[in-house]
C-alpha cells in the first residue's frame, strides 16, 4: 500500500521553479542596460510593424491582447519610432465662402504654412482696420465727394429753374407734399392771397362761393404744371440714383486702389496656391460690398433717438468674416502626429460647429466655430483609441467606419439628446489619410467581428499580443533588463538580484507554466512599484527579496476577503471538509473561485450514492438547473468510461446520483469529472477513500486524466484548509500528470512538502489515481476479460452484475406475481 502512496508523488524540485540570485549577471539593477525594445511580442510586434508599414486601404490595426500586458504603451511605442521616419502632415484652414456662406471652404498647406497664412490674412486685416476709415476721411476723398454734389446740385437747380416764376404766373404757389417718409414737390392755387387747395375750391364751388368756370379754369392749368413738375422730380431721382452710384463707384475704386496695394505683398506670398489666392481675391470683393459698414469701424453708432448714441462699431466684429479658422496646426510637428485619444467621444475624435446665442435669442455659427477633433488633427499619422470607449459613445463607431470606408470625412456636430443640434452650415469635407489604431480584448474583437461584418474591411492587420513569452536564458535577462528600465523610469530604488529573482518567480507563476514568464509587465511595475513603498517604509536603501514578499503577500491580504470567510466557514464546521479517515462514496474535490482581483482554491465535498435502476449516472446539479453545459459534458463521458470498461458482457444497469454538496451557485467545468468518476467507482466497490486527499483533473472516455486550470491555487487552497486542521504527514492533492510543468506553489506548501507534511501526486490515468485513494489495486483484465476479486475494479464488476441481475429478477417476481393474480 505504502508503494502505491509513493509512486506517483512529484518530486520536491518540481514543485516550483526557482531562480538563483548568484545565476544572475548583477548584484542590483542600476548595473544593468536601460531596455529600449518591446519583449515577448515578437508575433504581435511584426503584425503591428506591417500594418504601420503597408500603404494600402484598409490596412489600419486592430491590436489585441490581456487587458494587463500593456497593449497601449506597445502600440505607443512602436508608432513614435515609426513616425519619426516618416513627413509632417499638412496644415487644415477654413476660411469663409462669401458667394455660399453656408459652405466654408477647406485651404490645405503644407506643414507650418497655415499658421504663416493666418498670421499674414491677420496683418491685412489690420491695415485694413487702420487705413480704411482714414481713407474716407482723407481731403482728397472729401473733394471728390464735394465736385459730385456740386454736380448734382447744378443739375437740379438746371431743371428747376425758371418753375416758380411760371408757377407764380399762373397764380400757383410750389409746396412740399410728405408722403411716407418721402418728399415730394406740389402745387397749389393762391386764392385771395392765399394758397387754397383744389378739394377746398371744390366745395366752395358747390356752395356757390366760387366761380365754377375760374374753379375749371386753375384745374386744368394745374394738371398742365403738375405734369411738367412730376417730370422734373423724376428726372431729379434718377439724378439723384445716378449721383449715389457714382459716390459709390468712388468709394470703391478708392477702397480698391488701398486694398490691392495693401494686398500686393499678401497676393506676392501665395500667388502659387491657387485656392488661397483666389480666397484673397473674393475677400476684395467682398469687402468692396460691404464698405458701409467698414467705413464706419471706429465710429459711433447712430441711436434710434435724436442725439442718442451708441458704441462704437467693433474691428473684430466687422472684419470676422474675413478671418482664418486654423483647423490644424502641424508647425511644431516633426512627423505624422500620433494621438493617443483616451475619451473618444463623438466631439473629441471628430470636431464640431460650436454655436452661440445671439442678443435676439437665435443660435448663430460661421466657419469660425468649426473646431477639429482627434481624427482630423492625426490626418497623415495616428489615431489610437480603446474599441470599449467608443462603442459606448453614440455615433462614435458608424461614423468612424464611413470616415475610414470613403477616406473623407465632413465635420457636423452630433448631439442626439439636443433639438437644436442643427448647425446651419456645411463645411467643405475633409481627405483623411488616417491609420487608426483600435485597442480591445481578444473576446471583444471577436464579438464585434461576430455584429459587424465591415470589421475586416476596414481593419485588415490584427496584432495579437501574447500574455506570456518563454522562459528562457534570454527572457530572463531581457526582463531582468525590464525591471531596471521600470525602476529608473519611475524613479524607485534599485532593486537587489534576490528581489529580481522573486519578480521573475511571481512572472512564472503569473503566466501559469514553468516554461513561461508572463508579459503582464504593468502588473509587474505594480508590484515593484509597491515593493518599492516597502523598503522606503524600511528605510532601505534598495529593494530586497522581503519587500518583494511583503507586497505579494500585502496584495493576497487586501483582496483576500472572500477567500478569508470561505475558510473561517470551513474551520467552525458550517462547510463539511474531512481530512482524515476514509469515507465511501465521498472525496475531496477541489473548485477556483475568482473575485476578479485574486483567485483561490477551496476544496468542496462530492459525493455519490448507487443504486439498483435504470436511470443511469443521475447528475443533480443539472436537474436543479445549477450545472453548465461543460459539467454537463463531463459527467455524460463518465457514462462512456463505465460502458468501456464494464459493460462490454452485461448491460450497465443503475442508477447513481452524484452531486456536489453545500454548493448553492453553480457549477461548471469539467475539472471534476475524475473526482466525480473516484466516487462512483468508490460507492460501486464499497472501497473508501481516502478523506486526506483532495482531487482534481478531467477524464476521458479511455480513463486518461487531463490537464485542468489552477492547479497552483487548488493544491495551494486544500494545503490551508489541512493546515488549519492540523497537518498530519498523510495529506496531499492529486493533480493530472500534465499539469506538473504549471506547478509554481507558494514557498510554505513546497517546505511542508519537503518535511514530510503535505503531498502532491500526479497521475495519468484513473488507475493510478483510484490505487492512491484507495490504498487497493485498480486491476486489469485477465484473458477472460475478467478483473481479479480483490480490485477495485473486480469489486465494481462485481456490484455491477448483482445490480443487473438483481434488477433482472425483480422484474421477473413482479411479473410471476402479476400472473398468479390473474
Amino acid at each position: 500500500m505504502a508503494e502505491i502512496v509513493e509512486r506517483n508523488l512529484v518530486p520536491i524540485d518540481k514543485l516550483r521553479w526557482k531562480v538563483d540570485p548568484a545565476t544572475l549577471p548583477f548584484s542590483k539593477t542600476t548595473d544593468l542596460e536601460e531596455l529600449t525594445d518591446i519583449i515577448g511580442q515578437h508575433r504581435g510586434v511584426e503584425a503591428f510593424r506591417f500594418g504601420m508599414g503597408i500603404d494600402a486601404k484598409g490596412y489600419n490595426i486592430f491590436v489585441t491582447g490581456a487587458a494587463d500586458v500593456g497593449t497601449l504603451g506597445m502600440a505607443r511605442q512602436l508608432l513614435e519610432k515609426s513616425a519619426r521616419k516618416q513627413c509632417t502632415p499638412n496644415d487644415l484652414c477654413y476660411v469663409n465662402n462669401f458667394k455660399i456662406p453656408e459652405e466654408p471652404i477647406l485651404l490645405t498647406f503644407e506643414a507650418g504654412k497655415g499658421q504663416t497664412f493666418k498670421k499674414d490674412i491677420e496683418a491685412f486685416l489690420e491695415d485694413i482696420k487702420r487705413e480704411i476709415p482714414q481713407l474716407f476721411e482723407s481731403q482728397e476723398y472729401i473733394n471728390s465727394k464735394n465736385a459730385l454734389l456740386e454736380e448734382h446740385d447744378k443739375k437740379t437747380r438746371d431743371f428747376f429753374k425758371g418753375l416758380e416764376e411760371r408757377v407764380k404766373e399762373a397764380g400757383f404757389v410750389l409746396v412740399n407734399m410728405q408722403m411716407g417718409q418721402v418728399q415730394r414737390p406740389d402745387i397749389v392755387p393762391v386764392v385771395d392771397g392765399e394758397p387754397t387747395h383744389l378739394l377746398k375750391l371744390e366745395e366752395l364751388v358747390n356752395k356757390g362761393r366760387f366761380p365754377k368756370e375760374e374753379y375749371e379754369a386753375l384745374q386744368n392749368k394745374y394738371k398742365e404744371l403738375k405734369d411738367e413738375i412730376d417730370t422734373i422730380f423724376m428726372d431729379v431721382r434718377r439724378l439723384q440714383k445716378d449721383v449715389k452710384t457714382k459716390s459709390e463707384e468712388v468709394d470703391r475704386l478708392m477702397f480698391m486702389n488701398t486694398a490691392k496695394d495693401l494686398a500686393v505683398g499678401l497676393v506676392a506670398a501665395w500667388k502659387d496656391h491657387e485656392k488661397a489666392t483666389k480666397h484673397i481675391t473674393d475677400m476684395l470683393e467682398n469687402m468692396s460690398e460691404q464698405l458701409d459698414i467698414i467705413k464706419m469701424i471706429g465710429q459711433p453708432q447712430m441711436g434710434p433717438m435724436p442725439g442718442m448714441q451708441l458704441p462704437t462699431i467693433n474691428a473684430e466684429a466687422v472684419l470676422h468674416p474675413y478671418g482664418v479658422n486654423l483647423l490644424v496646426d502641424n508647425a511644431e510637428s516633426d512627423g505624422p502626429p500620433v494621438i493617443v485619444e483616451s475619451f473618444p467621444n463623438y466631439r473629441n475624435l471628430f470636431g464640431s460647429i460650436e454655436r452661440a446665442m445671439d442678443r435676439s435669442g437665435l443660435w448663430r455659427t460661421d466657419f469660425q466655430k468649426i473646431t477639429a477633433g482627434s481624427f482630423i488633427k492625426a490626418n497623415g499619422g495616428f489615431l489610437v483609441i480603446n474599441l470599449l470607449d467608443a462603442i459606448a459613445e453614440p455615433g462614435v463607431w458608424q461614423t468612424l467606419k464611413r470616415a475610414l470606408k470613403t477616406s473623407e470625412l465632413e465635420i457636423q456636430t452630433f448631439d442626439p439628446y439636443s433639438f437644436m443640434a442643427s448647425t446651419g452650415i456645411k463645411p467643405e469635407s475633409i481627405s483623411m489619410d488616417v491609420k487608426v489604431v483600435v485597442l480591445a480584448t481578444t473576446q471583444l474583437y471577436h464579438m464585434l467581428k461576430h455584429y459587424d461584418p465591415e470589421v475586416e474591411m476596414i481593419f485588415k492587420v490584427r496584432a495579437d499580443f501574447d500574455s506570456s513569452m518563454d522562459n528562457t536564458s534570454d527572457g530572463v535577462t531581457e526582463v531582468c533588463r525590464l525591471v531596471a528600465t521600470y525602476a529608473e523610469k519611475r524613479k524607485l530604488k534599485a532593486f537587489s538580484n534576490s528581489a529580481v529573482a522573486a519578480l521573475l518567480e511571481h512572472s512564472v507563476r503569473k503566466s501559469g507554466r514553468q516554461e513561461k514568464l508572463s508579459t503582464s509587465f504593468p502588473a509587474l511595475g505594480d508590484v515593484m512599484a509597491e515593493a518599492n513603498y516597502f523598503a522606503e517604509s524600511a528605510s532601505s536603501d534598495i529593494v530586497d527579496v522581503k519587500h518583494v514578499q511583503e507586497a505579494l503577500d500585502a496584495r493576497i491580504y487586501r483582496y483576500g476577503l472572500v477567500e478569508e470567510k470561505i475558510q473561517e466557514m470551513i474551520d467552525r464546521g458550517s462547510i463539511f471538509i474531512d481530512t482524515e479517515g476514509g469515507v465511501v462514496g465521498q472525496i475531496n474535490g477541489l473548485a477556483v473561485y475568482s473575485t476578479g482581483d485574486i483567485m483561490f482554491g477551496k476544496p468542496s465535498r462530492i459525493t455519490c450514492t448507487t443504486s439498483m435502476g435504470k436511470e443511469g449516472i443521475i447528475n443533480i446539479e443539472r436537474d436543479a438547473k445549477m450545472s453548465g453545459p461543460t459539467h454537463n459534458k463531463g459527467m455524460l463521458i463518465l457514462s462512456g468510461y463505465l460502458r468501456k470498461n464494464f459493460a462490454q458482457s452485461k448491460p450497465l444497469t443503475l442508477a447513481a446520483s452524484i452531486a456536489f454538496e453545500q454548493s448553492y451557485g453553480g457549477v461548471d467545468g469539467d475539472s471534476a469529472s475524475t473526482t466525480e468518476l473516484y466516487a462512483l467507482l468508490s460507492s460501486l466497490s464499497q472501497v473508501p477513500i481516502k478523506q486526506s486527499i483532495a482531487v482534481t483533473g478531467s477524464v476521458n472516455q479511455n480513463g486518461e486524466v487531463q490537464p485542468i486550470g489552477g492547479a497552483n491555487e487548488k493544491i495551494e487552497g486544500f494545503y490551508t484548509v489541512c493546515r488549519a486542521k492540523g497537518l498530519t504527514g498523510d495529506q496531499g492533492v492529486m493533480i493530472p500528470e500534465s499539469n506538473v510543468k504549471d506547478l509554481m506553489l507558494k514557498q510554505e506548501v513546497v517546505d511542508a512538502v519537503t518535511e514530510g507534511k503535505f503531498s502532491i501526486w500526479a497521475v495519468k490515468d484513473v488507475n493510478q489515481g483510484i490505487e492512491i485513494l484507495t490504498g487497493m489495486s485498480a486491476g486489469e483484465r485477465d484473458a477472460d476479460g475478467v478483473y481479479p476479486k480483490n480490485s477495485v475494479y473486480g469489486l465494481v464488476d462485481e456490484r455491477l452484475i448483482s445490480l443487473a441481475e438483481g434488477l433482472r429478477d425483480f422484474g421477473k417476481g413482479n411479473k410471476d406475481s402479476e400472473n398468479n393474480d390473474d
